[in-house]
């Protein structure tokens, strides 16, 4: 699933006053974060995931990773801040989903 341009701008309105829950450290990402993230995603559909000054990891590369992984969209990365975007199995969870449906 591709998101379109009206849909991105309505995602990233919606993760602007999120703070990231997630953060990756000199440890870079491991299977463990990636099943986190996904069970994250699960509930809240849209993340934020920042990078820590002291790993190696390259935002951009990191958010491919994850991307590849979880099979979630990016929505945006700005400096060392992934947002990411799953829409949720789980009916109660889909609240934005909905909302981007109908974009």
């Amino acid at each position: 699933m591709s998101l379109r341009g009206k849909q991105k701008r309505f995602l990233r309105s919606q993760a602007h006053h999120l703070q990231p829950i997630f953060q990756i450290g000199k440890g870079g990402i491991n299977s463990a974060m990636i099943v986190q993230i996904e069970e994250a995603l699960e509930k809240r559909e849209l993340i934020k995931v920042s990078l820590l000054q002291n790993t190696d990891e390259i935002a951009e590369e990191a958010a491919q990773v994850l991307e590849k992984e979880i099979d979630c969209e990016i929505v945006q990365i700005i400096g060392r801040v992934i947002v990411l975007y799953k829409p949720s199995t789980k009916e109660k969870y889909q609240r934005l989903s909905k909302e981007v449906k109908a974009i």
